[in-house]
C-alpha cells in the first residue's frame, strides 16, 4: 500500500511536470534574451576554454601526478577557488537560494559550518594524507587497514554518490535554470554544456579543472553580488528584508492550514531542537559528522588539497575557501528571500495544483527563487552575466565530480583489476571513464525532470545523512586511533551501510506530507530529524567499528608508519644533494609532496590567519544566533 501511493503521487509529478513542459514551449522567455546577453555567454564560454587549454599545457598530463594531481604544484589560490566552486555548483546556487525563500537563513550553516573542518582538513587530514603518499582516499583506508575490500566498498559507494545525488541534482538544478531563464530545450541546453565540461576535463585533467575554477569562482562571486545589490534595493535595503519576508504569503492558499505562513524565526540561524526546519542540535553535532566526510574524506575535495605545492599553500587554500564559504548568505540566500517578497505567488505557492501549474513539482516550487530573480530584474548583458553564473557553477562541479570519479574507478578498481596497466593504460581508462559519466548523465536527464519537486538542498543534505556518517566515522578511527583494524573497519562501514539505506528506504518510500496533509511517518521519520540521524548514526558505525576492532588482533605496528596521526615520521629526510632537514613539526615527508617541510614564517602567517578567520565566524555565528 506505501509503496503504490508512492508510485501514484510519482505518477501525478511526471504528469505535472509534462504539463508543465508542454506549456513552457508554447510562451517563450526569449524575447528577454537580448544580443548583449548572447555576446557575454559566447564571451564566458570562449575565455572557458581558453584558460583550460593554457592550463592544460601547464603541466605534464602524461603522468599520473601531472593528469590527476596537477604535478603537485598548485599555489594556494587557485586551490582554495577551486574548492569554493566545486562546493557551490548549480544544485547550491538553487539550493540554498530555494530553502532560504522557504524557511529563511538558517540554511547558512551548513556553509559556515565549513571553516572549522576545512582548518581540521589543511592542519589534521592532508598531513597524514600527504605522508602516506596516496592519490584517493579510498587508497588511504587500503595502506590503513591492509587488505582490498574496503578499498573497493568505497570506491563503488563514491562512485554511486558521484552519478545518482552530485550529477544529477546538478543537471536538474542546471537545466532548471536554463529552462526558466531562456525557454531552451532542456536536452540541447545540458548536452552542451556537458560535451565542453567533458572537454577540457578529458583533455587537462586536474590542472585545467582547478584553474577554470578560479575563473568561476570570480564569475560567480560578481554575478552574485551584482544579483543581490539588485534584488535588495527593490525592497528598500537590508533593514527592510525581515518585515517583508513575513508578509510575504500567496494569494492562494490551502485553507485550514499555516503552511503558507513564512517561519517567525526566519532571521534566526540557531532554530529550536524539536520543532525547528533545521534544528540547533542538529546543526551543531550532525552537520558537523557530515561536513567531516564531504570536507575531509571526500574525493572531490580532497584531491585539491594533495595537489598543493607544499603544506602551507594547502593550508591557505582552505583558509580563502572558508572566507568565501562566509558569502553566500548574502548573496545567494537573502536573494532567495526576497524572491518570494517579490514573487510570494511564484515562489511561496503551496496549493498543489497552483505549483504543477507553476513550476511541474506538487511539493512547492522554492527552487525558481533564484532563477526567477535572474529573468525579472537583471538588466540586458547583465542577465547573460547571471546565466554564465549559473552555466559555470553547473560546470565546475561537474568538472570536479567527472575529474574525481575517473580517479577513484582509474586507481582502485582499474589498477585493482589490471595491477600490470601502466601509466598509459590509466591515463587512457581516465579519459573513457569521463565520458562514460557523461553519456550517464544524459541518458539520467528524462529521470530528473520527474523527480525535481521540494527543496533541492534538504534533498542532498537527507541523502547525505544517510550514507556519509559510517564513512567519517571509520576515517576519524582510521586518522586518530592506531588501534583500529581493517576488521572493525569493514563491519562498520557496512552496519552503518545497512541502517543508513533502511531509513533511505523509508523516506523513499513515505515521503514528508503536502500541506495540509496528515503526517502518517513512523516516528523514525516523523521525529528523528535527519541531521540527528546523522550523528546516531555516525557513532553506531563507530561503535561497531571500535568492537570489532578490539575482537580482532591490532594492525601491526610497521604498517600504521606514516599513516595516522600519532605515527608519522619525525627524523630528518633526505635531501637531493644528499644532505638532511628536518620535517615540519607533524613530520610529514617530502616524498609525497615537492617540499613538504614548512617555511616557519608562513606556517605562522597561515595560522594567524586561521585565528582571524575562526573569530569572523564566531562573530557572524553570534550576530545572525
Amino acid at each position: 500500500m506505501i509503496f503504490s501511493r508512492f508510485l501514484l503521487r510519482m505518477k501525478k509529478e511526471a504528469v505535472g511536470m509534462m504539463e508543465v513542459n508542454s506549456t513552457a514551449g508554447s510562451f517563450s522567455t526569449l524575447q528577454q534574451f537580448s544580443i548583449a546577453d548572447l555576446i557575454v555567454i559566447v564571451a564566458y564560454f570562449s575565455l572557458n576554454i581558453a584558460v583550460g587549454i593554457w592550463s592544460s599545457c601547464r603541466v605534464n598530463r602524461n603522468t599520473v601526478s601531472g593528469y590527476f594531481l596537477a604535478g603537485r604544484d598548485m599555489a594556494w589560490w587557485p586551490i582554495g577557488a577551486s574548492l569554493f566552486a566545486s562546493s557551490e555548483g548549480s544544485g547550491l546556487f538553487i539550493g540554498l537560494a530555494g530553502t532560504g525563500a522557504a524557511g529563511g537563513i538558517a540554511v547558512a550553516g551548513f556553509e559556515w559550518n565549513a571553516t572549522y573542518v576545512l582548518l581540521a582538513l589543511a592542519w589534521v587530514f592532508i598531513p597524514v594524507y600527504i605522508s602516506s603518499g596516496i592519490v584517493t582516499m579510498p587508497e588511504y583506508l587500503q595502506r590503513r587497514f591492509g587488505g582490498e575490500r574496503i578499498r573497493m566498498y568505497l570506491s563503488g559507494l563514491s562512485l554511486l554518490l558521484s552519478i545518482f545525488t552530485k550529477i544529477s541534482t546538478d543537471l536538474y538544478s542546471g537545466a532548471l535554470f536554463v529552462q526558466v531563464c531562456l525557454g531552451w530545450d532542456l536536452y540541447l541546453s545540458t548536452v552542451l554544456m556537458l560535451v565542453v565540461t567533458g572537454l577540457y576535463t578529458i583533455a587537462g585533467g586536474l590542472a585545467a579543472v582547478i584553474y577554470t575554477d578560479t575563473l568561476q569562482t570570480l564569475i560567480m562571486v560578481i554575478g552574485a553580488i551584482a544579483l543581490a545589490i539588485k534584488a535588495f534595493n527593490e525592497i528598500g535595503g537590508y533593514p527592510n528584508l525581515e518585515e517583508a519576508y513575513l508578509k510575504a504569503v500567496p494569494a492562494k492558499i490551502v485553507p485550514n492550514t499555516t503552511c503558507h505562513l513564512p517561519r517567525a524565526d526566519a532571521m534566526h540561524l540557531f532554530r529550536d531542537p524539536v520543532s525547528g526546519d533545521l534544528p540547533w542540535t542538529g546543526m551543531t553535532f550532525g552537520l558537523s559528522v557530515m561536513a567531516t566526510w564531504y570536507w575531509c574524506t571526500d574525493q572531490v575535495i580532497v584531491q585539491r588539497s594533495l595537489s598543493a605545492k607544499n603544506l602551507s599553500h594547502a593550508k591557505a587554500g582552505s583558509i580563502l575557501a572558508s572566507y568565501l564559504k562566509m558569502l553566500p548568505l548574502f548573496i545567494i540566500i537573502m536573494p532567495g528571500m526576497i524572491s518570494r517578497v517579490l514573487y510570494p505567488d511564484a515562489v511561496a505557492c503551496v496549493d498543489p495544483e497552483e505549483c504543477v501549474r507553476v513550476c511541474g513539482a506538487a511539493v512547492g516550487c522554492s527552487n525558481i527563487a533564484y532563477p526567477k530573480l535572474v529573468v525579472e530584474l537583471m538588466p540586458s548583458g547583465l542577465r547573460g552575466l547571471m546565466i554564465a553564473v549559473m552555466m559555470a557553477a553547473l560546470m565546475s562541479s561537474l568538472t570536479s565530480i567527472f575529474n574525481s570519479s575517473s580517479t577513484l574507478f582509474t586507481m582502485d578498481i582499474w589498477r585493482r583489476l589490471r595491477p600490470g596497466a601502466g601509466e598509459r593504460e590509466l591515463l587512457l581508462v581516465g579519459r573513457v571513464v569521463t565520458v562514460a559519466l557523461v553519456a550517464l548523465s544524459v541518458v539520467w536527464i528524462p529521470i530528473l525532470q520527474s523527480s525535481g519537486g521540494g527543496q533541492l538542498y534538504v534533498y542532498i543534505q537527507a541523502v547525505t545523512s544517510c550514507l556519509a556518517p559510517p564513512v567519517a566515522a571509520v576515517f576519524v578511527l582510521a586518522v586518530f586511533w592506531p588501534r583500529a583494524n581493517e576488521q572493525g573497519a569493514f563491519w562498520g562501514l557496512t552496519a552503518g551501510l545497512a541502517l543508513g539505506l533502511a531509513r533511505m528506504a523509508l523516506e523513499v518510500a513515505q515521503p514528508a506530507p503536502r500541506c495540509g496533509e496528515p503526517d502518517e511517518r513512523p516516528a523514525l521519520l516523523a521525529r528523528l530529524h535527519y541531521l540527528h540521524f546523522a550523528p546516531l548514526l555516525g557513532a553506531a558505525a563507530g561503535a561497531v567499528a571500535v568492537g570489532g576492532s578490539l575482537l580482532s588482533a591490532p594492525p601491526p605496528p610497521a604498517r600504521l608508519r606514516n599513516l595516522t596521526w600519532w605515527t608519522l615520521a619525525r627524523e630528518p629526510l633526505p635531501l637531493a644533494d644528499g644532505g638532511s632537514r628536518e620535517v615540519s613539526r607533524r613530520g610529514t615527508p617530502a616524498a609525497a609532496l615537492r617540499d613538504a617541510a614548512e617555511s616557519p614564517f608562513w606556517a605562522r602567517v597561515c595560522c594567524v590567519n586561521a585565528v582571524v578567520l575562526v573569530c569572523v565566524n564566531v562573530f557572524c555565528y553570534a550576530y545572525f544566533a
